[in-house]
């Protein structure tokens, strides 16, 4: 290796370093800002951008859309899980800006105005979702065939009015893919609610058919038992039991009665008393 060689290889290492101090201060330091509030620079955002679009293409051109995409039942079906699941970042026919689309970046797409330009790229958005961007992986409770219904749905959804979506969403069975979805709004768990099992404040707890329980929560067979008084025998090491005598009511203390004053001596002996002297 000639010394011009090394002093050029040596300027690189520098130069790398260099770059990579500077990049761990920066980091370090927090200088960028990551806020949802505050858009990426130009090169940022470009970086990003290609990453995420390459990054879909790549894994969905393995991807094979089935023959009846466009089928009705398809479209249908999606409706009602498109309305509960994406609908509030997504937007639908006739719907304003909800607060999760006016706060969400990068903005989500308004599919009720844009379509997907490739079913099987949406169809592995719905699945898998996209690191920090608010989109979830849906696949996680919801099987693959009703991921292509919503992916069906996306293709038609710009050619609607509100009323020809409100409609679809209306016979669409509403939000339900096969398990993994959430619990109706209103419904309640009460299993966390002393009230709901009938307990109350350390008494016995009341099951629906009946049956008590005692203090610790062990179930009591019967009235008799659950208003029986604490056992007062015992059984000692050699097998004999011993028997306490039940312990008698403590009876109210009386009052003491004062005592009488002493009675007054009678005058004739106050007189006698006198002239004895």
């Amino acid at each position: 290796m000639t010394i011009k060689t090394r002093k050029t290889s040596l300027a690189i290492a520098i130069a790398a370093t260099a770059l990579a101090a500077a990049a761990g201060g920066f980091v370090w330091a927090g200088v960028y800002d990551v806020g949802a509030d505050a858009p990426h620079t130009r090169p940022v955002y470009a970086v990003l951008d290609t990453v995420r679009e390459r990054s879909i293409a790549a894994r969905a051109k393995e991807l094979q859309p089935p023959p009846d995409l466009a089928s009705a039942e398809r479209i249908r079906q999606g409706a009602g899980n498109y309305q509960a699941m994406c609908s509030g970042c997504h937007l639908a026919p006739g719907m304003q800006a909800t607060e999760l689309s006016r706060g969400l970046y990068p903005a989500p797409p308004d599919f009720s105005k844009q379509t997907p330009d490739d079913p099987a790229r949406a169809f592995w958005t719905i699945k898998h979702g996209i690191k920090a961007s608010g989109m979830p992986a849906w696949g996680h409770s919801m099987g693959d065939d009703y991921i292509w219904n919503m992916a069906a749905l996306l293709q038609a959804l710009p050619s609607m009015d509100e009323a020809k979506y409100r409609a679809l969403v209306a016979e669409s069975g509403g939000h339900s893919h096969g398990g993994g979805e959430t619990m109706p709004e209103g419904a309640a768990d009460r299993h966390g609610d002393p009230a709901a099992h009938g307990h109350d404040d350390g008494g016995h707890g009341n099951h629906e058919d009946g049956m008590q329980e005692d203090a610790a929560g062990s179930p009591l067979k019967n009235k008799a038992e659950a208003e029986a008084p604490a056992p007062t025998g015992h059984r000692h090491a050699d097998g004999k039991s011993h028997e306490h005598a039940a312990p008698k009511q403590a009876q109210a203390v009386q009052p003491a009665k004062p005592a009488a004053a002493p009675p007054e001596p009678a005058a004739e002996e106050h007189d006698a008393h006198e002239h004895s002297h």
